[in-house]
This record gives C-alpha cells, structure tokens and sequence, in this order.
C-alpha cells in the first residue's frame, strides 16, 4: 500500500489532506450519537426520538453530498470543500450561541452537522482523480480512512460534555475544524484531470442520466449496506450500551471508539484487497459476512463480552467493504466520478439513516432492537444477491476494458 510506484503517481500532499478533512468533517458529523445518552436524558426524548435524532444528519449529509457531487465537478473539489467547512463551523457557532432545548434545535442541528457529512463528495474525488486506475483501491482506501474521524467524537466527546456541558462541545468541535480547514486551503490542490465545465441543466441531468443506468442503482444499494450499517452503527452505538448495556456515556463512547476504529482502519485494506483479489469477490465476503453477524448481534445474549467482539467484527467488515466498493465506482464511472461519488454517497447516508432510526423504532414498539438489526441482514443478503447477478455482466462488459485492474 505504501509502495514507492503508488506514491509517485498522485499528489501525496492532496490524498493527506484529502482524509484530514474527511477525518475532522467525520468527528463533526458522528457528534450527535456520542452525546446522545447525554441529551436525550436532558430533554426526556422516546427510544424512537433519539433514534430519529441521531439518524438526522446521516439523511442530511445524503442529501448534501448529491449537492457538493454537482459543486465538485463544477467548481472544483477544492472550492467545494472549503464552503462546506465555513458553512459547518459557522453553523456550529450559531447554534452553540442560541443553545439547543427542544427536539427541532436538535433536527436543526443535525442539519448543519450534514454539512459536514457531505464532505465525503469532495474528499474522496480529490485523492481518486490524481491517480491511476491501477491505484484507485489504496488512493480511495486511504482518503476515505477519513471515518475515523468517528473515533475521536465517542472518545471525546463525552468526556467534553461531562466537563463542559454538551452544549459546549460544539463550539470546542470548531477548534479542530479550523485548523484542518486552514491546511486544506494551503496543501491541497485539484487534481490537473477534472471534467469539462458544464451548464447547471447539464449537470442536473448528469444525475439523471446515471439514475438511468441500473449499475448506478447497484453501487447506491452496495454502498447503502457498507457504509450506511457502518455510519449508522456508529451513531447507534452509544444508545445500545447505555441502554441495552446500562454503560455509562463515557464507557460507551470508548466501547464504540473501538469499533468504528476497527471499521476505519481496515477501509484501505479493503481497497487494497480489492486491488488484489477483484472488488466483487472482495464485496461478496463482505455481505455474506455482514448477514452472519448483524444476524448474531441481534440474536445474542445481551452481555458485553459477547456483544462488543460481535461489532469489532461487523464493523470491520463494513469498512472492508466501503473501501472495495469505492475500488469500482472509478473503473465503472471514471469520468462521472464526481456525479457517482454523490449518488452513491447519497445511498450509503440513506442507509445509515434507516438503520439508526430503525433501530430506534424496534426498541420503542419491540421492548428491543433485535429486530432492526436482523432486517439490515436481510438487506445485506440482497446486496449479495445482487452483486452475484451482476458480475458476469460486469467482469466481461466494463470489467473487461480496465486494463490491469481486477474486478
């Protein structure tokens, strides 16, 4: 992955500030579960209204990245990135300054923090433009490691508020946010190989002229299951070991720091894996193992020992699986990648928008959240099914004209 051919082929100083500004736009996005035992007890919300909280800028950042896909293509991924930062610091202050006391200053919140979501359609074209198909897989891997930013707001950010109060953890977010914002202006740099300038019209019916190809639906679908169980895991962990568990906040947010580290480390394996071995065998190991453990969690008995090695693992595949998807998406769409990173994006944020809030829901109706777990492995059987149906299509088709590159 560190090899000298991979490093000379793109622009080491954008791929590093490429994942520094997904990192810290991860940490601000992911606020919102860590501090959720914290403010749902404060405002005496329903196990469904914590779960629709939480899944609030999930939706949110969906929604906006389809808008940053079109800005990056037009703009430019660098421009892109730095409006929607300003936007997201300001939009922090602005709420820190008025407080937050009712269930729509929280949606309200969740909606800026989708800014912050949506950087996801800046970082991850940047780093892929500047290299080779051939590197694609550890390129994408690498930028999009950016999910770790996750672990750093379950480890702080209830030690912050327990401190601070959680209000105050919103104002001390823009800190780090900052800073990266700072370096990304200075460092980064739009890769030479961007699309040609188009109308507005052009680039709406851009998106509607891939929603016309069923591949774009498949890669919305394979990204809703890896990186929407992923990000919604990540927000709905904190309130299954404070409730399920009867963890403290702070106990909690280390239990999920560990697991969503296991799922943002292993991204640019899964990428570099893909490389290797081809992205739909890769993908295929994901969902079937995705199924078998989402399956286990919410059959298990309720006891940490159990459950935490039941999330490790099924975040980790997750991760595997959201960098092999992002080794296809370039060799299958290379020159709408700005369009496709967008679509599919928006369909990971989807995702991770059902699962917490569906989560929420099984706990308020069922007494447990079993059943929103074992409905996302279904989900992730389907996924399967579909990529089997696919890839002889594939491989043979598109597959087939990527020189030196396995899918």
């Amino acid at each position: 992955m560190t090899d000298t051919s991979f490093w000379k082929s793109g622009h080491r100083p954008t791929l590093i500030m490429a994942f520094l500004y997904f990192d810290v736009a991860f940490m601000v996005w992911n606020l919102l579960g860590p501090l959720a035992p914290i403010f749902s007890k404060a405002l005496g919300l329903s196990p469904a209204e914590k779960g629709f909280v939480v899944a609030v800028p999930t939706l949110a950042g969906a929604v906006l990245r389809l808008v940053n896909g079109f800005l990056a293509d037009r703009i430019g991924q660098k421009t892109t990135g730095i409006i929607s930062q300003t936007i997201v610091i300001l939009g922090l202050l602005t709420i820190w300054h008025f407080g937050v006391e009712t269930m729509n200053g929280l949606i309200a919140l969740g909606m800026v923090l989708g800014f912050a979501g949506a950087a996801f359609a800046v970082a991850l074209p940047m780093a892929g433009r500047w290299y080779p198909p051939e590197h694609q897989g550890k390129a994408m891997g690498i930028a999009g490691m950016g999910n770790s930013g996750t672990v750093f707001a379950a480890l702080f950010a209830p030690l912050l508020a327990k401190t601070f109060g959680w209000t105050n953890v919103l104002a001390l977010a823009t800190i780090p946010a900052a800073l990266v914002l700072a370096a990304f202006v200075i460092f980064a740099k739009d890769s030479p190989n961007q699309p040609e300038t188009k109308p507005l019209g052009a680039y709406v019916a851009g998106y509607f002229k891939m929603l016309a190809q069923a591949d774009a639906w498949w890669f919305i679908l394979f990204y809703g299951v890896t990186f929407g169980g992923f990000v919604g895991l990540s927000s709905s962990m904190p309130i299954f070991y404070t409730t399920e568990l009867g963890l403290s906040p702070i106990l909690a947010g280390y239990a999920t720091a560990a697991c969503v580290f296991a799922g943002s480390m292993v991204r640019p394996l899964g990428g570099a894996l893909a490389d290797r071995i081809g992205g739909i065998k890769t993908l295929s190991l994901v969902y079937a193992g995705a199924a078998v453990l989402l399956g286990g969690i919410a059959t298990a008995p309720v006891s940490l020992p159990v459950i935490l090695p039941l999330f490790l693992l099924v975040m980790a595949t997750l991760g595997v699986g959201n960098g092999a998807v992002f080794q296809l998406v370039p060799q299958r769409f290379r020159h709408e990648i700005g369009v496709m990173t967008g679509l599919v994006g928006f369909g990971g944020g989807v995702g991770g928008f059902y699962l917490a809030s569906s989560l929420g829901l099984a706990k308020q109706y069922t007494g447990s959240q079993s059943m929103g777990f074992l409905v996302f492995a279904a989900l992730a059987l389907i996924a399967l099914t579909g990529l089997t149906s696919v890839k002889r299509r594939w491989r043979t088709t598109w597959g087939a004209a990527v020189q030196g590159v396995r899918i």
